[in-house]
């Protein structure tokens, strides 16, 4: 997958991760994929419903050793 930017968010409580996410993708221009790294349990339903909400794409996400990975399509 074509990663154009990689966010961590490692560490950073609710609502952080979404915070941070939202800032990086105003720095991205349509079509490209930010990677979201993050250990908040919460994120991974808070992006799901951000990312829907906002019209960007969620291509993907996993988790491994306790981090969560997601790939977000900027719409």
């Amino acid at each position: 997958m074509d990663v154009t930017k990689i966010l961590d968010a490692k560490g950073l409580a609710c609502p952080m991760p979404i915070v941070k996410t939202k800032k990086a993708m105003n720095d991205l221009n349509s079509g490209d994929v930010l990677e979201v790294q993050a250990t908040d349990k919460g994120a991974k339903s808070d992006l799901a419903a951000w990312a829907k909400s906002g019209g960007h794409e969620l291509l993907k996400d996993t988790e491994e050793d306790d981090v969560l990975k997601f790939w977000i399509k900027k719409g």
